[in-house]
């Protein structure tokens, strides 16, 4: 074997030339974005224009061929920049249409402490805005609504879904009162792992900390263990918090690995969630709505009581389907105090803005018993376009 002509340290330095390079490239690729979302403004055409990124990434494919790059790695490293693009328009024609809710530093409250899942969520979304946050933390989610209500906090976050466990109904049930407005959305990959605080074995652990859900969407996972105590907490902070208290190798929570060294705590063993693939969407809320531009793709949630007659609610969604409103979600809660009465919380892809909303709210008005609307806001999970690699 020929020995390489370049020493370790001299291709270490040539790798981190070529890596600020290509920061020094994605910024400049960033900044012509901020100026096409201003053509846009004049223009009024959408931010998203999927049959050119179809045509874009076929091309970068292509010619990544001729670098013998593989199409995956291609196709992985241009959605990532384009996600990227996108969102950073959004977040621009934002401001630009809510300029009362441009501020440098938000109070935002959420679940938990330092590295809960709730936690990482509030700092990636606002991370995209650009806003500095002052960080309050709660014990409940009914406390990080009253928080926000009471003016205490500009911003709250909170889990409304997952992947693997499904709707989080306290959620849900504490929107069925609040006078708050859903204003934003983010969706999180969930990275459970199996924390301790001291060298251990799996088959040592006898008690295991973590919130509700993470042990929900770890059920399987948990079972292979045999008898092993759950022990609830407030929130995965919690959970790690006190499994670094204790420092005992018979005990360990579920968090978030890097969450996890924030308290000393190490992986004994990753990836324990039911599906691989496992996501949680959360809700931003706050005391103002906001108004969404028509060039970026919204969502409008609200909640109805519709009457108790058959199909009265098959005829409430069917309102959705006259009006070509795409519905993403049905949730139904017991009304507290009204036994055997339902509480439907929608989503739907629409713009209270757009006539089309404005009509099919006014029609179900007329047919339902109570309807609100919780909020429009950006959606902000950018799908992939589908192309042949």
């Amino acid at each position: 074997m020929s020995k390489p002509t370049l020493s370790l340290d001299d291709i270490r330095i040539n790798v981190s030339r070529i890596d600020q390079e290509l920061l020094s490239l994605l910024a400049d690729r960033r900044k012509l974005s901020l100026e096409v979302a201003k053509s846009k403004i004049q223009t009024q055409k959408p931010v998203r224009d999927i049959e050119r990124e179809q045509v874009l990434l076929e091309k970068l494919v292509a010619d990544g061929k001729t670098h013998e790059l593989d199409p995956q790695y291609v196709t992985k490293i241009f959605h990532s920049i384009i996600e990227d693009s996108v969102l950073y328009q959004q977040a621009f024609l934002q401001r630009l249409t809510n300029p009362d809710n441009e501020q440098p530093l938000a109070r935002v409250s959420f679940l938990g402490g330092k590295g809960s899942y709730s936690n990482l969520a509030a700092r990636n979304f606002f991370a995209r805005k650009n806003t500095k946050l002052a960080e309050i933390q709660c014990q409940s989610f009914k406390e990080v609504i009253e928080v926000v209500e009471n003016g205490n906090a500009d911003y709250g976050v909170l889990p409304i879904e997952n992947t693997s466990s499904g709707s989080i109904n306290d959620v849900y049930d504490q929107l069925q009162h609040t006078r708050l407005s859903i204003v934003g959305e983010i969706t999180q990959p969930i990275e459970h792992c199996l924390l301790t605080a001291v060298d251990t074995d799996v088959d040592v652990i006898e008690v295991l900390y973590s919130h509700p859900q993470p042990h929900q969407q770890c059920s399987e996972f948990l079972r292979s263990l045999g008898n092993v105590k759950q022990e609830y907490c407030q929130s995965t902070a919690e959970a790690m918090k006190e499994v670094a208290k204790l420092k005992d190798p018979k005990v360990a929570a579920i968090g978030n690995a890097s969450s996890g060294e924030l308290y000393g705590l190490t992986p004994l063993k990753s990836g324990i969630a039911n599906q691989q693939e496992n996501h949680t969407r959360f809700i931003v809320v706050a005391r103002k709505p906001i108004e969404v531009t028509a060039l970026i793709p919204a969502k409008t949630t609200f909640i109805m009581s519709t009457g108790q007659t058959a199909g009265s609610l098959v005829e409430s969604l069917l309102v959705l389907r006259n009006h070509g409103i795409n519905m993403t979600k049905l949730e139904s809660r017991p009304v507290l105090g009204n036994p055997w009465e339902e509480m439907f919380y929608v989503d739907v892809e629409g713009n209270l803005r757009t006539d089309v909303m404005k009509d099919a709210l006014e029609e179900l008005t007329r047919l339902t018993r109570y309807i609100k609307v919780l909020g429009t806001y950006p959606i902000e999970n950018v799908a992939p376009c589908e192309i042949n690699v």
